[in-house]
C-alpha cells in the first residue's frame, strides 16, 4: 500500500508554501519522497520551511514570486526548471481574506483578494501547464479552495466569491488538460488556524463555526497532508480529476 503514495522522483511546486497550510502540505509531499519548491512572497518564511524539510531529510529550495504578476510567474517557471528540470505537481495554496462588509467594499480591496486567490491561480496554472504540455510531461494540479466556495460565509464576501471561482476553474481545466495527461483537483478545507481567517475569529464566530461543524473542532494543518499526497499520487488517484475533496470536519454536510 505504501507504494500507492510514493512520490519519489517527483518534483512538487507549492505556491503559498510559506503559509501555515501550504507549508504543512509541502512537508507531507516531501515526506513521501517529492522534491519541493517552496514559493512565497516572504522569503524569510519560505527559507524557514525549506530548512525544516531539509532537516527532516528532504530536498527543497525557496523561490520568491508574486502570483498576481504574470512576469513574476514566468520568471519563477524558468528558475524552477533550471533547478529541477521540470515538475510533476503544482499546489496552488496562496490566499488572502478580509472581513470588510459588502456595502463598504472598495474595488481596490476586491482586486487585491481576487488577484491573489483567483487571478494568481489562473496565471500560475497557465504558465506551469503550458510548459508541461510543451515538454510532454504529465502531472497534476491541486488547488486549495474553501468551504465558503459552495456555501458563501458571512463577513467574507470577496473571499467566498474568489473560492467559488477556484472550483469552477478546477473543473474546467480538468477537462481541458485531460488529453495531455494532466489532472486538476481541489481540496476544500474547513476551518483551520491559518493567517487569513484569524482576523475574523471572534468568540461569537467561533461558536457559530463549531455549531456547524459536526466534529466540533478546528482542523490541524497536518490533516491536509493526506489529501494532498493522495491527489498528488498518480498511483493512488490516477483516475481522479475535476474533484473537490472536502477536509472540513463535516461542515459541508450540515443544514440546520
Amino acid at each position: 500500500m505504501n507504494n500507492l503514495f510514493d512520490l519519489t522522483g517527483k518534483t512538487a511546486v507549492v505556491l503559498g508554501g510559506n503559509g501555515v497550510l501550504g507549508s504543512s502540505m509541502a512537508k507531507g509531499l516531501s515526506e513521501h519522497g517529492a522534491k519541493v519548491a517552496i514559493v512565497g512572497r516572504n522569503m524569510e518564511k519560505a527559507e524557514m520551511v525549506t530548512k525544516e524539510i531539509e532537516a527532516n531529510g528532504g530536498t527543497a529550495k525557496s523561490f520568491q514570486a508574486d502570483v498576481s504578476s504574470r512576469e513574476s510567474i514566468n520568471k519563477l517557471v524558468e528558475a524552477i526548471e533550471t533547478w529541477s528540470g521540470g515538475w510533476d505537481i503544482v499546489l496552488n495554496a496562496p490566499g488572502t481574506n478580509s472581513a470588510t462588509p459588502f456595502l463598504e467594499l472598495e474595488m481596490e480591496e476586491w482586486d487585491n483578494i481576487m488577484d491573489v486567490n483567483l487571478k494568481g491561480l489562473v496565471f500560475t496554472t497557465q504558465a506551469f501547464a503550458k510548459r508541461m504540455i510543451e515538454l510532454g510531461r504529465k502531472g497534476n494540479f491541486i488547488n486549495i479552495s474553501s468551504v465558503s466556495s459552495t456555501t458563501p460565509l458571512s463577513k467574507v464576501f470577496t473571499y467566498s466569491a474568489s473560492k467559488a471561482g477556484v472550483n469552477s476553474v478546477t473543473q474546467f481545466l480538468a477537462k481541458e488538460f485531460a488529453p495531455h495527461g494532466i489532472r486538476v483537483n481541489a481540496i476544500i478545507p474547513g476551518f483551520f488556524p491559518a493567517e487569513q481567517n484569524r482576523k475574523i475569529l471572534s468568540e461569537e464566530r467561533i461558536e457559530s463555526i463549531m455549531n456547524h461543524t459536526p466534529m466540533d473542532r478546528f482542523g490541524d494543518p497536518e490533516e491536509l497532508q493526506g489529501a494532498a499526497v493522495y491527489l498528488a499520487s498518480d498511483k493512488a488517484s490516477g483516475f481522479v480529476t475535476g474533484s473537490l475533496l472536502r477536509v472540513d470536519g463535516g461542515f459541508g454536510s450540515m443544514t440546520i
